[in-house]
């Protein structure tokens, strides 16, 4: 995808790309994770539900997030109570670039 290959390109992480939350909840249990990089708008669940799910798991109760979404506005409350750090989309790269480097550097 156009994020994971924009990320390896311009900062020392690499990404690992699913595609819906059972993926997700499944690469986890065996990929060391320092941020996650979540859309709100998933197939099988939303990004806030693949969050609680995620940091439910031990190891990652203090691991980062971001979360896209295109109703920022709409989702804010709920963003804001879990610390995630809200973007909107369109995804502007280097604001993207900038929030990881300040959550994992």
């Amino acid at each position: 995808s156009f994020l994971s290959i924009a990320i390896g390109q311009e900062t020392p992480y690499k990404a690992v790309v699913v595609t819906d939350g059972h993926q997700a909840l499944e690469t986890v249990t065996h990929v060391l994770v320092d941020l996650l990089l979540l859309d709100y708008t998933l197939p099988t669940m939303n990004g806030i539900e693949l969050y609680d799910q995620l940091h439910a798991m031990p190891g990652l109760e203090a691991t980062p997030a971001i979360i896209f979404t295109a109703s920022l506005v709409k989702h804010q409350d709920v963003i804001e109570q879990r610390k995630i750090i809200g973007l909107g989309k369109p995804i502007e790269l280097d604001e993207l670039l900038s929030t990881i480097e300040r959550l994992i550097a």
